[in-house]
């Protein structure tokens, strides 16, 4: 069993910055791609960015060269810098880990992010 403990989110200006984090905790796997989703009501849930423990990422086309998902500090935590936010990035953000060892799927319980004057 894996838990996700999100932190981070609110509400900011546009233009304006925010960082996420997700800690993963529990039986977590050697091999693992963890990443954010974000979803709006009456839309698919969308990949924002994920990271695999390797080291490779993956960014949605509507966010690259904005966000930056990285593991700087320790294997079990990503963090997700935010810039340039605009007020279509308003949704609610989903950490998400997935083990390539074993095919299991864990999700975070969401944080809201709002971008408004």
């Amino acid at each position: 069993q894996v838990q996700l403990v999100e932190s981070g989110g609110g509400l900011v200006q546009p233009g304006g910055s925010l960082s996420l984090s997700c800690a993963a905790s529990g039986s977590t796997s050697s091999r693992y791609v963890m990443g954010w989703y974000r979803q709006v009501p009456g839309r698919q849930r969308e990949l924002v960015a994920n990271i695999f423990s390797y080291g490779v990422t993956n960014y949605g086309d509507f966010v690259k060269g904005r966000f930056t998902i990285s593991r700087p500090y320790a294997e079990s935590t990503v963090y997700l810098q935010m810039n340039s936010l605009k007020p279509e990035d308003t949704a609610v953000y989903y950490c998400k880990y997935l083990s390539i060892d074993l095919p299991q799927e864990y999700w975070g319980q969401g944080t809201q992010v709002t971008v408004s004057s």
